[in-house]
């Protein structure tokens, strides 16, 4: 991961667990037609709340429906160990070091970013 994205992130606004888990989202082992059918459905559920594109976060029943279907044991060590390969390089960036400890600490909330930084890609791709 170059520095240069963690330093952009480190200064940045965006929730940075979801941005940290977006970062590393290509090493979880998801394979793209079962990622696609899951985010399908999870526009279905966004949807039949209302605007699919007000703001999400990690509580939003998409981004829950997302996290539920797509986890697996090897997935979610996959995603522990991809973030965990990045207390290197944000070594001296206090901010992105405190979140990603709190990611590697809380599995849970690890997970559920990456289900949201995932929804977010999808509606960012409309």
């Amino acid at each position: 991961m170059p520095r240069e994205q963690l330093e952009q992130l480190e200064s940045s606004d965006l929730d940075l667990g979801v941005a940290l888990a977006w970062l590393v989202r290509e090493q979880v082992g998801i394979e793209e037609p079962d990622l696609n059918a899951a985010r399908r459905r999870a526009m279905f559920v966004l949807a039949s709340g209302g605007d699919p594109h007000r703001d999400l976060d990690l509580d939003s029943v998409a981004a829950e429906r997302l996290a539920a279907e797509l986890d697996s044991p090897e997935r979610r060590i996959a995603l522990a160990t991809a973030l965990a390969g990045l207390a290197d390089e944000a070594k001296g960036l206090a901010v992105v070091s405190e979140t990603l400890a709190e990611l590697c600490a809380e599995p849970e909330l690890a997970w559920r970013s990456l289900a949201l930084a995932l929804l977010a890609d999808e509606l960012a791709d409309e």
